[in-house]
């Protein structure tokens, strides 16, 4: 289920970061910081490759000191995604990370109170700020941050602000915020790129054990890069009609599991073979889809 948004998309010049374009008609991108230490160069580089892997688009490694600095010419050059530096307090920080080739910096000004190293920065930059980037800093552990930037987030974007967002988490695992920012832009409707669950709260009608198959379901379809929606309802009752416009879906009760398309009935199988079955049709309409689009 989307959201939807509320009106057109703030209007802003295209920039590019990399090879990702930030801003314009282009995608809103999602960025995440690496948790290493910058200076481990292997540690950054193997974080990044994960956070690629799970979607994430543009990576902000911390620059705390010089020898920070200059590992991101290695970084740079071997990371899959490109590379903001994040800087705070000292501008020739930001000088060196642009001599090793970075494809963005993040400056915070109010910690560089002297407007002339500031100037300095952006005249080696030669950065025009047109596109703008969403962040809620220090928003709390995984279930409450991904609330509060859910809200936080989700108001801005809703009103067409926003052409790259960073959800931050206390993790010590980025891919969590890379999710959770995609689930923010899924609900939007403005990304629609992975699967999705919805599942119901269910109620004194559920008449199966559906939480194992939810998480078992959210396991499976994590590794899928397709659209598809999948819906784990609680009852006969209501499930099908309210998860109508879910590709697949499920619910069980009194020994049977019914699996639906669209709403529609499309099978009726025992209810220990619910899951597997479901799987598998999951990774069929996944298959479909990915032949298709090639």
């Amino acid at each position: 289920m989307t959201l939807g948004t509320l009106t057109e998309r703030r209007k802003s010049i295209p920039v590019r970061v990399g090879e990702v374009v930030v801003g314009g008609a282009a995608p809103i991108a999602v960025q995440t910081m690496t948790k290493t230490d910058t200076r481990d160069v292997r540690a950054t580089l193997n974080q990044i490759a994960a956070l690629k892997e799970a979607g994430c688009e543009i990576v902000r490694p911390a620059v705390p000191d010089h020898e920070a600095a200059e590992a991101l010419k290695e970084i740079v050059a071997h990371s899959p995604l490109p590379v903001i530096a994040d800087i705070h307090y000292d501008h020739t920080l930001a000088l060196a990370a642009i001599a090793n080739g970075v494809h963005g910096l993040r400056l915070n000004p109010g910690n560089i109170p002297d407007p002339d190293k500031v100037r300095t920065v952006v005249a080696a930059a030669k950065e025009r700020p047109y596109p703008i980037h969403l962040g809620v800093t220090e928003s709390g552990p995984v279930q409450a941050g991904s609330i509060r930037s859910a809200v936080g987030l989700g108001i801005l974007l809703a009103e067409g602000i926003g052409d790259t967002i960073r959800v931050s988490l206390a993790t010590d695992d980025p891919t969590e915020e890379v999710r959770a920012a995609y689930e923010v832009l899924k609900a939007l409707d403005y990304r629609n790129e992975s699967a999705s669950l919805i599942a119901c709260p269910t109620c004194g009608r559920l008449e199966y054990d559906m939480v194992p198959t939810v998480k078992a379901v959210e396991a499976h379809i994590a590794r899928l890069k397709v659209p598809i929606t999948v819906a784990v309802m609680g009852c006969v009752v209501n499930g099908p009609a309210e998860a109508r416009h879910a590709d697949i879906g499920v619910t069980g009760g009194r020994g049977k599991g019914v699996i639906f398309k669209k709403g529609k009935l499309y099978r009726t199988v025992p209810q220990e073979e619910l899951l597997p079955v479901l799987l598998a049709e999951i990774d069929a309409i996944a298959q479909e889809r990915t032949t298709g689009a090639a």
